[in-house]
This record gives structure tokens, sequence and C-alpha cells, in this order.
């Protein structure tokens, strides 16, 4: 290296350590230190300040707590809820002291040492606020006392900062007990119960003096979800969640000392009392609260946020069309019923949704005889079979996915099945030969009139064409839920569970042409100071036009010709389909016209809900069919709620006529005639009289395609036929489903 180079490294390494030496004086610990020491002091400042100028306030509007409106969607006031608070103040000393201690294991086993705040849990809830994830835990019993005596639920950053500073004023002002007695004595529970008193009450007809430590414990696991944990309307996830924080409760009792082992060990599970109904929800009424109190808990309002009241909520309820379906319910039903001198009427519930297919506002909803009278609501639960209302939704599924027959016939209206009773299918592992109603066989049938005459065995092979995991993702698709729905040849009977309310809304999504339609029964939700506006549903295309259209007009034929005669009149444009499920346990009417969808249903509900029977002798009438009361219940209504009718028509486009294969060699003919069906009672003639006639014919009668001939060997097992019920459906198998057993 010259001494040129030398020189220059030798200035290069000077000004390397000039610079680090300028950046070690800039940046030294003491700096750093006394930066950071300079951020604590502003911030202690800016909390010192705080704290003086916060001063703990007046109690807040609890006590002057507003009602809330439920109106319909004319702005007619349907309800007022929460005229007063549901609450009666106790001293602490009138609440067992294992009770005490259960509030104190479940929210805050530290409260009788801490120091009225829990730092970590509200810097938490903090960024969370700022973060927009809205409300967290992590609040100590003093913070919790504060935002529900003297603050607000607003999850903002101020009432945060305020909440904590007036907790830490209180801690210092108040005893732990009085602070203990204030929260459980405001805290929310649930079931518009504010206090610890109306909630025994509410939960468990006691009062709070008499609860005892496990029902303690439930009521203070309550606490962190009303809604979600309340035993009477709780998911099957809600109940394991609630019960986990009841053993969490009792474990943190028993590791404070509060309670020994052998104590735990003999503990059980405490289940609440069914809820009662509060006053003015007689009737109708109470259904209608209970349907937009639901949907607005999906809004973002919660219980809690409710009861606080001030709310005019606008429900889509047409207030003419809901008086229309109340009036058609009792002529059609309740006044041949004789619920007093009958068991088989005394276990009649029916319900009923209706629904604008073009914007799926709920426009009528009937929810059973009387709410005060009959808890659960007949329109949206969710625990019986929709039968054979589902046979549509197969036949979508089969048209959405162009399917063929076993030899390749395109699926369509004039396409001919063989309509054999207890015919096996043709092309599944799984085994099944359902019997049609009566254990009528029907031979070569178009698949028209085997909608219009609700054949099993042609739509049993039809979702076996399909697949019957395909047909349920089309069912998905439309709106019916995924709840007990195996891919089974069965399901394509409907032995999977529905609402009325589900289905209104897979049934208006056929009626708007494919375009899916959700039913929603909140117009608008308003407070002093916030409006929520409830978010829009989707209105994506569920299934192509022709698709829905094709069906629309197989249902056409179901009323004009079939099983769903009953509603058949020349005041409107209609297409429908009966149901009746396993054992008569339940019957469906699902119906529609161009501007109304409907779908009726009736339950045989027994043992007070714990129980499903039968309907057959419903007013002696024999089998109570969904061609029967619920169909002439669908026709009464929409007479009036159309005000006598409508000129309307289905505007159908593409619709799917299908492959009429060519007849075969007459070796290959069926030799099987059909068999005559039993005579049905006369008040059940218009729905249990299988029509010969379906709207759509093909130009050549042809034999069935699909599977060998009636007189050849079955391709599959042959399994011993099972109970038929009024739409031929099997009995259930072990293993589930009306299936046999793989």
């Amino acid at each position: 290296m010259g001494r040129a180079d030398a020189r220059r490294a030798q200035a290069q390494e000077s000004r390397r350590a000039v610079k680090s030496g300028g950046i070690r004086r800039l940046f030294t610990w003491k700096k750093l230190l006394g930066t950071v020491f300079g951020i604590v002091l502003l911030g202690m400042g800016a909390f010192g300040a705080l704290y003086l100028y916060v001063d703990v306030p007046a109690a807040n509007a609890m006590a002057e707590r507003q009602s809330n409106v439920y109106q319909y969607s004319d702005g007619t006031v349907l309800a007022r809820t929460g005229k007063g608070v549901n609450r009666q103040i106790v001293d602490l000393d009138e609440v067992p002291k294992k009770v005490q201690h259960a509030f104190v294991a479940a929210e805050n086993k530290t409260f009788y040492k801490d120091q009225g705040v829990d730092l970590k849990g509200t810097t938490r809830g903090l960024f969370n606020t700022v973060s927009g994830k809205g409300k967290q835990g992590g609040s100590t019993i003093t913070q919790q006392y504060v935002k529900n005596y003297y603050l607000t639920q607003d999850p903002t950053v101020s009432r945060k900062l305020k909440e904590l500073v007036i907790s830490l004023k209180i801690d210092q002002q108040m005893s732990k007990d009085r602070i203990l007695a204030g929260y459980i004595n405001t805290a929310y529970y649930g079931r518009g119960a504010s206090g610890v008193q109306a909630a025994a009450q509410a939960y468990y007809g006691v009062d709070a003096k008499d609860l005892n430590v496990s029902q303690g414990a439930y009521l203070a696991s309550l606490l962190q979800a009303p809604s979600q944990y309340d035993w009477a309307t709780a998911t099957p996830t809600g109940k394991k969640l609630v019960k986990e924080r009841w053993a969490y409760t009792l474990r943190n009792m028993v590791e404070m000392g509060w309670l020994t082992e052998s104590e735990k060990a003999e503990l059980k599970f405490a289940v609440p009392q069914k809820p009662k109904p509060a006053a003015g929800m007689e009737g109708q009424t109470g259904y209608l609260v209970e349907a937009a109190n639901k949907e607005l808990e999906k809004q973002g309002v919660s219980a809690e946020d409710r009861e606080a009241g001030g709310w005019t909520f606008t429900l889509t309820v047409d207030k003419k069309r809901q008086q229309a379906l109340e009036k058609a319910v009792d002529d059609q039903l309740e006044s041949k019923l004789d619920r007093e001198g009958s068991r088989v009427d005394a276990t009649v519930q029916a319900g009923a949704t209706s629904v604008d297919p073009k914007t799926g506002k709920v426009v009528a909803l009937y929810g059973g005889e009387d709410y005060i009278k009959h808890y659960i609501s007949n329109a949206t639960r969710q625990d019986y079979q929709p039968a054979s209302t589902f046979k549509p939704l197969v036949l979508a599924s089969a048209l959405e996915n162009e399917s063929t027959t076993q030899d390749g016939s395109l699926i369509g209206l004039n396409t001919i099945y063989d309509g054999t009773s207890k015919r096996p299918v043709v092309g599944s592992d799984t085994p099944f030969n359902p019997q049609n109603e009566d254990d009528r066989s029907y031979g070569p049938i178009s698949v028209q009139k085997a909608m219009n005459s609700s054949v099993n065995s042609v739509f049993a092979q039809m979702i076996v064409d399909v697949t019957p995991a395909a047909a349920k993702e089309t069912a998905l698709d439309l709106g019916v839920p995924d709840k007990n729905f195996p891919e089974r040849p069965a399901v394509s009977l409907g032995t999977m569970n529905a609402s009325t309310w589900d289905m209104a809304g897979a049934y208006a999504t056929l009626d708007n042409h494919g375009r899916k339609v959700t039913p929603h029964i909140l117009q608008s939700a308003e407070h002093r100071d916030r409006t929520v506006t409830p978010e829009k549903p989707k209105r994506e295309q569920a299934i192509s036009r022709a698709s829905a259209d094709t069906v629309t007009k197989a249902l056409t034929g179901v009323v004009d010709a079939g099983s769903g005669s009953a509603a058949n009149t020349p005041a409107y444009d209609a297409a429908g389909k009966t149901g009746t499920s396993e054992d008569n346990k339940s019957a469906w009417f699902a119906g529609y016209t161009p501007e109304l969808t409907t779908v009726v249903a009736l339950f045989g509900e027994g043992d007070g809900g714990r129980k499903q029977v039968s309907l057959t002798g419903t007013a002696n009438s024999g089998r109570a069919n969904g061609g029967g009361f619920p169909a002439r219940i669908w026709a009464d209504y929409t007479l009036g709620a159309l005000d006598g009718g409508s000129g309307k028509t289905f505007d159908l486009q593409d619709v799917e006529r299908g492959e009429v294969p060519a007849p075969p060699t007459p070796s290959d003919t069926p030799s099987e005639e059909p068999t005559e069906p039993e005579e049905p009672t006369p008040s059940d003639k218009p729905s249990e009289t299988p029509s010969e006639t379906p709207s759509e014919t093909p130009t050549t009668p042809a034999p069935p395609t699909t599977s060998p001939p009636a007189t050849a060997p079955p391709t599959s097992p042959e399994i011993p036929p099972l109970p038929g019920d009024d739409d031929g459906q099997p009995g259930e198998r072990p293993g589930g489903n009306g299936a046999a057993p793989q």
C-alpha cells in the first residue's frame, strides 16, 4: 500500500470514529433513561390532572330509564317494553356469603385485595377500543359497577379513562362490601332482570336470600354473556360455554378457600326454570318482539344495550297482513280445534312466516296460539323436519348441475322416472327404498307428475342422480340451515331440520328467479344517542333464473293439479308444495305468488315441547297432511294479504322440459300395475288424492330409464319396507335419517 492509500484509509477511519462517537454521545443510556422518565412524568401529570378533573358523578340514567317502542312498518305501535326497571335492591347481608363469593370468583377473584382497577386489563381494553375490536373484558368488579351505575356502556376511550379514575376514587371512598352490593344490584342478567333479586326470581323463582351455591354460580357466570348463556334459549355451544364458566367459578372458589373440594364435588349444575313472558306480550306480540330482538343482537345491539331503554324499533311487519295471517289461522284451524276436550287437538301447534320475495322483509309471522301460553316460536323453531317441501330443492339442484338420469337423460319436467313404491335406488352406496304414499306404485311417471303427487321413489332416485352432496350444497345456497343434514338419499324426503322462516327464505329465492332472499324483520333501530342501520343482506344469485323458474313451473302444477289443490283459486297465480313428516309429526305447505312467499306448518308437540307427537286425528279430520290445514290457512291468508287477489302472473323464462328417452322394448316394460290409493277421509280429499294428470306431459309415453325394470333383480340390496306416512316417508332405522344402515 502507498503513502497516499494509507492516508486515505486513516482519514476514513477517523471519520467513522467521529460519527460513531457522535451517535454514542446522542444516544447515551442517561439520555434514554431521561427521555423515558420524562414521558412517564408527563403521563403521570396528565393522569393526575385527569384525576383532579373527573369527579364521581351522580347515578346514571338507569333511574330515569325510558321504555322501548316496537312499531309496525307503518309506524303504528306494536308494543312498549321496559317501562320500569325490573330491579329490587337488596342488602348484601341478604345474599348468602357463598353466593357473594361466587360472583367474586367468576369476575374478579382478587377483588378484596386490589385497588379497584386492573391496569393491564384496562390497557388492553383501551387498545382494543382504539383498534376497533370493540368492548373487551378485563375490568374489575369495581370498574364494572362504575360503568353500570355512573357511566354508560359506550365503548369509547373517554369513557374507559373516566371509568379508571372513578374506580380508583370509589375504591378509596367505599367499602368492598358496598361496592360488591352495588355491582350485583345493578348488573344485567338477561330476561329483563337487573340486579340479583330480579335475576333470582327470573331464573329460579326464589328470592336472592334463598339462592344456593350452584344457582349463584350460574347467575355469576351468566353476567359474561346474558343472552348467549340463558339456558332456555342457548345454543348447544352456549350451553357448553356457560357450564364451563360455572365450573371455572367453582374452581376459583376452591382456590380462594371459599369452598372445599368435597363441597364442590357434591354440586350439580342448576338448570334454570323456563322464562315467563313479560306483561303486554300476549298473542302474537311476544313472538314478533322476540324475533326482532334476536335480529338486533346480530346487528350489534346487545340485550344489555336494549334494556337500557330509549329505543324505537321499527319492524318490517305489515299490520294488515299480520292481522290477515292471524285471522286465517283462527278461521281455518283454531276454530275447528277442541283444545280442552281432545288430547290430539291439545298438541297442535301452528307456525308461519310470510316474506316479500323482492326484499326479504318478513311481512307477517305466526308464532303460536299465544306467547304467554306457548313461549317457543313455531315460526322460527328448527326442531321439526320440512318433509316433502324439500323435494323442489332436489329438483333445483338437478337443474342447476345439469344432472342426468342413470341412462344419461337430462333431468327436466318431462323426464321419465320409475315411480314404483319401495323401489331400491340405483347408483348409491347407501341402500334406500322409500315407500310412496299409501304404498302406491305409479310405474313410468314424469318429473312434473311426480312433483304433483309427491312420489317419494322418484325424488329418492333423483337425489342419487344429482348426488346428495350437490343437493345439500344447493339447499344451503338457497337458505336451508345445516342442521341434522346428512348426505344420504333419505334427505330427498326432507329429513333435516328447518323452520318456516328458513323455508320461506328458500322458497322466496325460487320466487325471486334464483336471486338470494334472506328473511329479516328489523327495518330500523333508533336511539336518542345513536341510530343502527340494519346490515342489508347480500342478494347474490343463488341458482340460475332458468333453474328457479323451472322449479316454479313444476310447483304451479302441484297447486293446479296435485296435492296442493286446496290453495288453488283463480284469484291469483300460485306455486307451492305440500309436506308431511314421518308419523305425521309435522305438516307443511310452502307456496308463493309473484308478490308473496309464505310457509305454514303444523307441529305435533307433547310433554311441554319435549316430545314430537302425531297430528293424526287433528280436529277429527284423519291425517293432517300438508294439503289440508296448512294449505287452507295459506290460501285464506294469501287472499286477504293480496286484498282479494292479484292479476300478476309468474314471468318464467327458459323452463327446462327435460329429455324424453325412446321407449324400451316390450320385454323391458314393467309389469306391475299401479295400485289404487286408499280412499281418503272426506276432509282430506283435496290433498290426499294424487292427480293422474300432470300439468306437463310428454308427447310420447315412455317407461322408466333410470333403473332396471320392476321385474328385474335390483342392483342394490333389497331392504325390508319401512312404514310410510302421509307422504310415504320412511321410518327411522338405527343409523339415522330414514336410510338403511350402510
